[in-house]
């Protein structure tokens, strides 16, 4: 059928299955919006109150769902305002696809109004980006970014096009497909870039190797990354750890890829890890990552990560073996195909010594959660008491900083992608974009919005989306007046200079919400927050709890930068239990 290229790129998006797309209009990008307009019965178009917003939201559609996430901005500035959200995902590894539109042809390179080379921005922050010059290869494009985006180790992919490819009188022949994702690899597998969607095969011996150590092991711990959610290989690790009766450790992607209450739960390692964690690492023999990146938050001094024990490595990435830590074994392929194959080669073991000190560390507990205060809230109460309610089936999103922390630390995940946050890039704002996207992710569950004021402020004009979508979504501010985390380093290594980091300038947020139809609740303790959670989670609607936290709790354990991680601070007077 002869239409124009706007029209292209919705059916294109329809042929992707795609339903949803979040977005915020612009001059070059008005020809597409005028066809989602037109075709609002085929596509939910969401109008964020920023580009970044709309960025956020994608990303967290796209950790709900496993689908890929869409958003669209015009040229520019509108353009740019989308980088954080598609470096956020990249560093997550999140498939999602950024349509921008820039200036045309006869104007490009000419320093014209709102124009932005986007494809030079995000050239190191995607997984590739386009530039779409002509109609005749729109089509094209759009089905290899998809494809690209969600095959091997997922990432995002911008697309950028010339208005004059998008303009009502540009007409080309158009031929929708059944199955796109084979003339995209047809397409892609004659260019320099096919590695980009190829998914290695596991190499046999390398597996067997894996066993072999695997089965001499007396102490093995099993660290889990973000990985195994992004392959789904969920049911294998909890198989794969049950066989072989190992502790599992996980990084912060990892904390709802197995389930807290699991005996052979450590949760979460590295600067903020447990200390059954963090000690399990260090007194192995046996160190088995699978899908996981070593993140320098993870193994803190290389030189001294895990010095006692071999490390096997699983990851569909090349690039990831041996790139921070030494291996002694790596597996490169799908989690989940690679623990398929592995399973049977490993023996069924017990490891009742190691199993027994593990939970001796377990018992090791910092002394500063158990208060119960007057004029504020504990928050590891505020974890424990929004499971209570919520359930396992709610999505937990956060933004970045303390409470991230405590939140990775207390929250007791006992289902699979549950869990939403920012990891490699720790972005602030990211949490609220991301709530949206979850709640209009039609998954049929509720979402809590956990946030700190200092996060919050920076996208909290995305009230605005939730009230005017009416989005059931409470929103939990750990309210400390201040940038906690920076606080908390001030406070332990810059002798309580508190440069810039008191947060006394408001806003009020019950008046905040109040100014965009939206409930606010405040509690300054316990019973009040037990009280308000209770009646907005059960409301059904959005609410905003300001829930007052005490401005100098600690999240800890806490390993300071550069430091082995066995040299975890666990007392509030700073005093390190363990000596590097």
């Amino acid at each position: 059928m002869l239409i124009n290229g706007s029209q292209i790129v919705i059916e294109c998006l329809i042929e992707q299955g795609v339903d949803t797309v979040f977005g915020y209009p612009g001059g070059c990008i008005l020809n597409i919006y005028d066809e989602l307009y037109k075709n609002s019965n085929r596509i939910t178009h969401i109008l964020t109150a920023h580009e970044q917003g709309a960025s956020h939201a994608a990303d967290g559609y796209a950790r709900a769902t496993g689908k890929v996430g869409v958003c669209m901005a015009t040229s520019g500035p509108g353009a740019t305002n989308l980088v954080t959200g598609i470096a956020t995902a990249y560093m997550d590894s999140i498939p999602v696809v950024a349509i921008t539109c820039n200036v045309g042809k006869a104007l490009l390179g000419r320093d014209s109004f709102q124009e932005i080379d986007i494809t030079g921005v995000t050239l190191p922050i995607t997984k590739h980006n386009f530039l779409v010059k002509d109609i005749s290869e729109l089509a094209d494009t759009i089905r290899q970014a998809f494809l690209i985006a969600k095959s091997g180790r997922p990432g995002p992919v911008l697309i950028d096009i010339l208005k004059d490819v998008t303009a009502l009188n540009n007409m080309y022949e158009f031929e929708p497909s059944k199955n796109p994702d084979k003339l995209a690899l047809e397409a892609i597998n004659k260019t320099s870039f096919k590695r980009a969607v190829t998914v290695p095969t596991p190499n046999e011996d390398d597996i067997k190797k894996a066993a072999e150590l695997i089965n001499s092991a007396e102490r093995p711990i099993i660290y889990a990354g973000g990985g195994v959610k992004i392959s789904g290989a969920e049911q294998e690790l909890l198989a794969f750890a049950e066989k072989i009766n190992a502790p599992v450790s996980e990084s912060l992607m990892a904390r709802d890829c197995f389930p807290s209450s699991h005996s052979l739960c450590t949760w979460m390692v590295g600067m903020h890890g447990t200390y059954a964690s963090n000690m399990g690492i260090t007194e192995s023999d046996l160190v088995i990552a699978i899908g996981a990146r070593f993140s320098d938050r993870v193994y803190g001094d290389a030189s001294k990560f895990a010095q006692k024990a071999k490390i096997v490595h699983i990851d569909i990435d090349p690039a990831e073996i041996n790139k921070n830590i030494e291996t002694n074994a790596s597996v490169v392929g799908d989690v989940k195909e690679v623990l398929s194959k592995l399973i049977p080669l490993v023996q069924k073991n017990e490891h009742k010594e190691w199993i027994n000190q593990i939970n001796e560390w377990k018992k090791v507990y910092p002394d500063c959660y158990d208060k119960n205060p007057k004029d504020s809230i504990n928050p590891k109460f505020i974890c424990e008491h929004i499971h209570q309610v919520a359930g396992d089936d709610c999505f937990i999103t956060t933004e970045v900083g303390q409470h991230q922390m405590w939140t990775a630390q207390f929250y007791p995940f006992g289902k699979k992608r549950r869990f939403v946050t920012s990891g490699g890039l720790g972005t602030m704002g990211y949490g609220t974009g991301a709530a949206i996207g979850i709640s209009l992710s039609k998954t049929g569950s509720r979402v809590v919005h956990i946030a700190g004021d200092g996060s919050f402020r920076m996208n909290c004009n995305e009230l605005a989306t939730i009230g005017h979508y009416n989005l059931p979504i409470v929103i939990v501010v750990e309210n400390n007046n201040a940038l906690g985390n920076v606080r908390m380093w001030q406070r332990l290594f810059y002798g309580k200079r508190f440069s810039q980091t008191t947060l006394d300038i408001g806003p009020d947020w019950v008046k905040l919400a109040d100014a965009y139809g939206i409930q606010g609740y405040r509690a300054t303790n316990a019973k009040e927050f037990a009280e308000v959670f209770d009646k907005a989670f059960k409301s059904g609607k959005a609410a905003i709890i300001d829930a007052r936290v005490d401005r100098d709790e600690m999240v800890l354990p806490m390993v300071p930068g550069g430091k082995p991680i066995y040299s975890m601070i666990m007392k509030l007077s700073a005093e390190v239990m363990v000596n590097d």
